[in-house]
């Protein structure tokens, strides 16, 4: 099946729409929407937002494979820099759906209180990885950490905290993921903790990996999201997308070479590349766990800790634990 991609910048004319933008992220870049073509589905079109990397495979791979249509959903994945942009769009209404970290979008909470996350749809403990600049020897010379908001700069404080150096004795410096590399090559940054295609970028550049997230038991999860009013009304659509990604995410794991030739077709990272990281990510969508929620309470802490919310996100109102196994039937 072919899909046509055309390119668009949002505008930013609703108040809501602005004041998203410019409190949680830096949204220079357009976005592009993605719609499979000859997609035949009955049921409505909705928009999706995802990010440009192998972590959205199953969403490429969905679109690539007709999955929308056989399960009666029709979707338009709309592409943004990071996942966090994809969730900004997402509380200004210009998409319904959109995929992000669980880290990352518990720091957005305090903004947006009516997200609500349905599953799991990935996990991995090595799929973001420790990059080290061309002239740092060891963990103890870094001065200065790259970091992006949310998962990537609470990896880069656990990884200082388990090299028993004070995050407070390192500077942050605050940039989108793929301004970081170059960052690192021109010796602004001694260090980074990113996702891929990042590391590999990195290692282009001059750098090297040191380690995963996993060595210093940091791992993440991806949630699909939505918000709480389009929730109530649009339930048998959410089931439709649940159910999707649920096959997608499947056939992700057991045909990473489809995978990754969709991915690359969507997003232009090279396929190799995918395969690789498909390897380091465990798809498959899943129910909550109580597990899951103590973490999320502990990454709660960490971002009233960082001193950038004034109260304690509340996770328990926003991960919809059982909604998965309530409204999807085998899950």
């Amino acid at each position: 099946m072919q899909t046509r991609f055309s390119t668009r910048r949002f505008l930013a004319g609703p108040a809501a729409l602005t004041a998203a933008l410019l409190t949680l992220t830096a949204c220079g870049a357009g976005t592009t929407d993605s719609t499979a073509a000859g997609n035949d589905a009955a049921g409505p079109t909705i928009r999706i937002g995802v990010g440009i990397d192998a972590s959205y495979a199953p969403f490429f791979l969905a679109d690539a494979e007709g999955l929308w249509a056989k399960h009666g959903v029709d979707v338009q994945l709309v592409q943004f820099g990071q996942g966090s942009e994809g969730v900004n769009n997402l509380i200004a209404g210009q998409v319904q759906m959109s995929g992000n970290s669980d880290t990352t979008t518990i720091s957005m909470l305090q903004q947006s209180p009516d997200l609500r996350s349905l599953l799991v749809y990935e996990q991995s403990g090595k799929y973001l990885k420790v990059v080290l600049g061309p002239k740092v020897t060891s963990p103890s010379k870094i001065r200065k950490m790259a970091v992006a908001p949310g998962l990537s700069e609470m990896a880069a404080t656990r990884f200082l905290e388990s090299k028993d150096i004070d995050p407070k004795s390192v500077e942050f410096v605050t940039a989108d993921p793929p301004e970081i590399p170059a960052l690192m090559k021109k010796g602004d940054v001694d260090a980074y903790v990113l996702w891929e295609p990042w590391p590999t970028k990195g290692v282009e550049q001059g750098g090297k990996v040191l380690e995963n997230t996993g060595a210093f038991g940091l791992t993440y999860a991806q949630w699909l999201l939505t918000n709480s009013d389009w929730l109530k009304s649009n339930t048998d659509t959410a089931v439709k997308v649940a159910e999707t990604l649920e096959e997608a995410a499947r056939l992700t794991e057991s045909d990473p070479q489809a995978a990754a030739e969709a991915t690359e077709k969507a997003v232009k990272v090279p396929a190799a590349q995918t395969v690789t990281a498909i390897k380091e990510i465990d798809f498959g969508v899943r129910d909550f766990t109580a597990a899951d929620l103590k973490g999320y309470e502990n990454t709660a802490q960490f971002v009233l800790d960082s001193g950038k919310v004034k109260a304690k996100p509340d996770v328990t109102a926003v991960v919809q634990r059982g909604w998965l196994n309530e409204h999807v039937k085998g899950s």
